[in-house]
């Protein structure tokens, strides 16, 4: 049952109650006065009743759940510095209007009544307003009393213990996360958003079969996650209301939170870098973490396929990376030494050209 159905029935009831009893005076009244073609009392009580019970059955939630869900909507939007910056400004300003309240209390009348009043909405007004225009320069001069450099002053969330790092359903089904977590360079706390999971769990449901097959690998790489302690992972229950895409919502708690999020969205990650909010690639570490060669060296790996040029032979680092050996043909399914001769840098990856070694030629005509 929603909030606003039990809000409806409270209303129609206290309403009911309110409109029969102003109903039973009303009637009274208009009997005691003559009234011509007058109801009786009941009747009165009855119609006047019956508005009441419509009068809360409609309206009731404009003036109950629907503000409060406004302002929760506006509060979930503003930061914590924010509102802990009006907080301040608010207090300050009424401090002020409280020292002045007695002088101006004093003046003649009516000005000695209304001045406080005003002085209190006015300081409390411009007490808000100043702390939240001002609120880096009053966290600077925080920061700098504390002795804290101003290379470490950009949040308390980017410290081992307090950084999230929100994870994106991309970087789940994708399952390396599990594997560089374990390595220590992602410090901080993993969140999992529940809308997440729920998304998670209608790919896994899907009628495509290579969706589902998705879906269900980032279920278990979820599950791979939730069993290791030493990753702390935490499942976030909130949500976003009014926003449907899973990206806009990680994009709002990225800001809400001053969190990092993790994907391997293309899309996302620019859209949140250019909203200001922090990224880590998943594909961008392992394009960083790429061993490094250079023309000349020699290297030795194994020739598992055919080339699209003539006599090309293709082989593989461990991490992945392709290498197009000219001439190779003839060394398919052998393991060779190697001289790199280019690399290229493409949007797919990088690209290793190389030429068999004399070694690896002497041992072919041998």
């Amino acid at each position: 049952m929603s909030a606003d159905l039990i809000v409806r029935l409270i209303g129609m009831v206290v309403f009911a109650i309110i409109g029969t009893y102003y109903g039973t005076q009303l009637g009274q009244i208009a009997i005691a006065a003559g009234v011509t073609a007058s109801f009786s009392i009941e009747e009165y009580s009855f119609l006047i009743g019956l508005v009441g019970v419509l009068f809360g059955l409609i309206l009731t939630p404009f003036f109950t759940t629907r503000p409060v869900r406004a302002a929760k909507k506006w509060l979930t939007g503003i930061s914590a510095g924010t509102l802990i910056s009006s907080l301040a400004g608010l207090i300050s300003g009424l401090i002020v209007a409280a020292l002045l309240a007695f002088p101006l209390s004093l003046m003649p009348m009516p000005l000695g009544a209304i001045l406080p009043i005003g002085g209190a909405v006015l300081f409390g007004y411009l007490g808000v307003s100043v702390f939240v225009i001002r609120q880096n320069d009053i966290n600077s001069i925080i920061q700098s009393i504390r002795n804290v450099p101003l290379g470490k002053r950009k949040s308390n969330l980017t410290s081992t213990e307090e950084r999230i790092l929100l994870l994106d359903t991309s970087v789940i089904i994708d399952g390396r996360i599990t594997d560089i977590s374990r390595t220590g360079f992602l410090p901080g706390r993993l969140v999992i958003p529940k809308f997440v999971l729920n998304e998670l769990q209608f790919i896994a449901d899907s009628p495509d079969i290579l969706r589902r097959q998705r879906g269900r690998r980032g279920l278990d790489v979820l599950a791979a996650i939730q069993k290791d302690e030493s990753l702390g992972v935490q499942i976030l229950e909130e949500d976003v209301e009014g926003v449907k895409e899973v990206d806009e919502k990680l994009i709002f708690l990225g800001k809400k939170l001053h969190a990092t999020i993790l994907t391997n969205d293309f899309n996302l990650n620019k859209i949140a870098g250019l909203q200001g909010i922090s990224v880590l690639n998943i594909n961008d570490l392992a394009n960083s973490v790429k061993s490094i060669m250079l023309p000349g060296e020699t290297l030795a790996i194994r020739v598992i396929q055919q080339g699209k040029e003539h006599n090309q032979g293709v082989g593989y680092l461990d991490d992945g990376t392709m290498i197009v050996v000219e001439n190779g043909r003839e060394y398919l399914d052998k393991d060779i030494l190697v001289t790199v001769t280019k690399i290229l840098q493409t949007a797919a990856g990088r690209m290793i050209f190389a030429r068999p070694d004399e070694r690896s030629s002497g041992n072919s005509k041998e």
